[in-house]
């Protein structure tokens, strides 16, 4: 706190801070649950938690405010786990450790859980403020957000009271959202029996680290290297000319983060063992020149290890590498009206083999419901080519905007008012809840609004402090000026 109890406003670093030193990473949210209930309890605020794992909140209007629309602020209590190779961090456990560097927020080798950490301190500020002026708020802090959308999509309808939600889960200051992108995760698996490695082969392990990652929604379109797609180069090579043998592959371990590392293990005769060095060395070189500018810190290194007993069958083996070979990865079309912005993209998020399975998940956006059933239906069809099953689950649609929000009118002349500049109004790649919100509480009238992010989901991810006060001050100067119902 040491570091951060000097910032402001005082009421969200305060918040954010109490969240840091709560574990809340996806699927393992109980602290954090607990957290909200006893603040709610403190701030003298009706709380409770639904079914789905939803912690709501519910403040009534401040004096002469009863007759406004009521506003429904939302934002998710996970955060995406995901730190350095180095570390040692527990995200189950240990805390959170912060540190400025000049007007930023970051954590030290971990990401640091302002996603979406800040909206939902934001949310605790406003519920404990006793001298805000507001009409009726509901607040909802949806569960895994990070994984499915599994808090909204499970969310209880007639269980929320209002006609306007502001999402606090976007990572521009000045930017106002008014439609996103949906997705569907796409799992391919395929098992089989394991065979004995060759009499006399030798083992090496091959990693691919360094690489940027990033938020595979926000950041998809910058052109990161995807740790997944660079080893299935690789392994194709060293297969055709050095009859190499997959023994295990271990890539990424988040769908909506693209993969910063990415580890194989290969059996190759012993008399090709340099030679299968030598061409990793050469991708090394060929990867460090084609991502220049893009990733600054990309590495692919060769390590022998002991032998394992069995590998792959050659057939599956190829089958499986051609196919994660062939994947669609990244932007896969922008939208015709909107050129500057990705309409569908695919990230190759996990690739997990060994011990007798194969799975690889992918994680496909778009916001045409169209172009989004083409990507699944061609990333189908890539894997069911290798023989793999292929599941298709987790489909939410896109949240379609709306030009005619009166919200975005109301908030669009506070913010001129305010800061004497122009809010932009957009559409965003990520995938946000308002959506899954919307087709439970239809008619709502949305606006997703939030302080500057950079770098969501990786160890590097940080806040821009300078941001904070004019995204509260947006807040607080809507909440007073919400229309009458």
């Amino acid at each position: 706190m040491s570091e951060i109890k000097n910032l402001k406003p005082e009421a969200i670093w305060r918040n954010f801070h109490l969240l840091t030193q709560v574990p809340r990473p996806s699927g393992h949210l109980e602290k954090v649950q607990n957290l909200l209930l006893e603040f709610a309890k403190n701030a003298g605020v009706e709380a409770f938690l639904d079914p789905a794992g939803n912690v709501v909140m519910k403040k009534p209007a401040s004096p002469g405010m009863e007759n406004r629309k009521g506003v429904i602020l939302q934002a998710h209590m996970d955060m995406v786990p995901q730190k350095t190779p180095s570390s040692t961090h527990d995200f189950v456990n240990d805390p959170i450790q912060t540190r400025i560097e000049g007007d930023w927020l970051y954590a030290t080798d971990t990401t640091l859980g302002s996603d979406n950490g800040i909206g939902v301190a934001a949310i605790m500020a406003v519920m404990e403020d006793k001298t805000l002026v507001h009409g009726p708020i509901n607040a909802l802090i949806t569960a895994d957000e990070e994984t499915s959308m599994v808090g909204a999509n499970a969310l209880p309808e007639g269980e929320l009271e209002g006609e306007i939600l502001l999402n606090l889960d976007t990572e521009e200051e000045g930017e106002m959202i008014i439609g996103s992108a949906g997705g569907l995760d796409v799992t391919a698996e395929i098992e089989y029996k394991d065979v004995a490695v060759e009499k006399g082969d030798k083992a090496v392990k091959i990693v691919i680290d360094g690489l940027h990652g990033g938020h595979s929604g926000l950041e998809i379109g910058l052109g990161l290297a995807n740790a997944n797609k660079l080893m299935a180069r690789i392994a194709v090579d060293i297969i055709a000319n050095t009859d190499a043998r997959l023994a295990s592959w271990e890539g990424g371990n988040m769908r909506n983060a693209i993969p910063r590392s990415c580890i194989a293990v290969f059996t190759v005769p012993a008399e090709n063992v340099e030679e299968l060095k030598d061409i990793v060395a050469e991708y090394e070189a060929t990867f460090v020149q084609e991502y220049k500018g893009i990733e600054a810190t990309i590495t692919v290194r060769t390590e022998d290890v002991e032998t394992p007993a069995m590998q792959i069958p050659e057939e599956i083996q190829d089958n499986v590498v051609n196919a994660i070979n062939a994947c669609h990865n990244g932007v896969l079309r922008y939208i015709p009206s909107i050129p500057e912005i990705v309409e569908t993209s695919s990230n190759l998020a996990i690739v997990t083999i060994g011990g007798g399975r194969a799975a690889v998940k992918i994680l496909a956006r778009s916001a045409s419901e169209s172009q989004k059933e083409c990507l699944a239906n061609m990333l189908e069809s890539c894997f069911c080519m290798a023989g793999m099953k292929v599941t298709l689950s987790g489909d939410y649609q896109g949240w379609d905007p709306n030009p005619d929000s009166e919200m975005i009118r109301v908030m669009s002349d506070i913010y001129r008012r305010e800061f004497g500049r122009e809010p932009k109004v957009n559409v965003v790649h990520a995938g946000l809840e308002c959506s899954v919100i919307l087709s439970k509480y239809p008619g709502l009238d949305i606006v997703s609004f939030g302080p500057t992010l950079r770098h969501p989901h990786t160890p590097q991810e940080c806040c821009q402090i300078s941001t904070v006060p004019a995204f509260w001050q947006l807040l607080t100067c809507t909440l007073a000026e919400v229309p009458v119902k």
